[in-house]
């Protein structure tokens, strides 16, 4: 079953109706060792689909500096700007993660999404919208920043997504879900775990259904610039 959940005004009727704090999947507290790892309090941050999730709160009060965060609803940026209206380094702007032109390229150390991915794979169109998104989640990353996706899709539906974008390098973590009650567990949070081609290694490592969310961490590789033409040394010598 698909959803709208592409159109505004989905999003604006849910927030209209429910206008409360809500976090997907984790709450900071949680992943803040991981950000630690991978992420620099002065980075310049872009948090895409953030609703009403308290995280870039949570980050800025813990020492980030400069978090944008975006979303398809006008109904929730204007509630997000109002209420945090005093807060420095903490942004809030109506904008559609598959259409981010208003950023320049490479104008963000990092991007964390926190079920928006999720949230088009189960609408309308969502490989085409997935895929809309990964390239513009690619275009505003600096060479060598970071697109941390928490999703609960494993490496057999994820894996090939990501790796449809030639310049990421990926690692994968797993975080227990929130609703899992206590008990062993075979990683550790800020350990990437194995993670070979088809992602089998991960149900070997966790068995055939985890309660856990996946954590992918994308590096953007080093822009390759091409060749000088030849043409053009010979110019140059003239």
């Amino acid at each position: 079953m698909t959803h709208a959940y592409g159109e505004p005004s989905y999003w604006d009727q849910r927030y209209q109706s429910d206008p409360g704090t809500f976090d997907w999947y984790q709450k900071y507290p949680s992943l803040a060792p991981l950000f630690d790892r991978y992420l620099v309090r002065h980075h310049r941050l872009l948090l895409v689909g953030c609703g009403n999730s308290a995280l870039g709160e949570s980050m800025v009060d813990d020492g980030y500096q400069d978090v944008v965060n975006i979303d398809i609803s006008s109904v929730v940026i204007e509630a997000m700007q109002k209420k945090h209206m005093d807060k420095q380094g903490l942004k809030y702007i109506n904008m559609d993660v598959r259409d981010m032109s208003l950023f320049q390229s490479s104008s963000f150390d990092a991007v964390i999404d926190k079920g928006t991915l999720d949230s088009l794979m189960c609408g309308h169109d969502a490989m085409q919208n997935a895929t809309k998104m990964l390239l513009e989640v690619d275009r505003v990353l600096k060479d060598k920043g970071v697109y941390i996706l928490i999703t609960y899709g494993g490496p057999s539906y994820r894996l090939y997504m990501l790796r449809s974008i030639q310049c990421w390098a990926i690692s994968l973590h797993v975080i227990d879900r929130v609703e899992k009650s206590p008990g062993p567990k075979t990683w550790t949070l800020t350990n990437p775990v194995p993670l070979n081609n088809d992602g089998s290694s991960i149900a070997t490592l966790l068995g055939s259904n985890p309660e856990v969310h996946y954590i992918y961490v994308c590096t953007k590789l080093e822009s390759q610039r091409p060749p000088q033409n030849e043409t053009d040394d010979v110019t140059a010598e003239q």
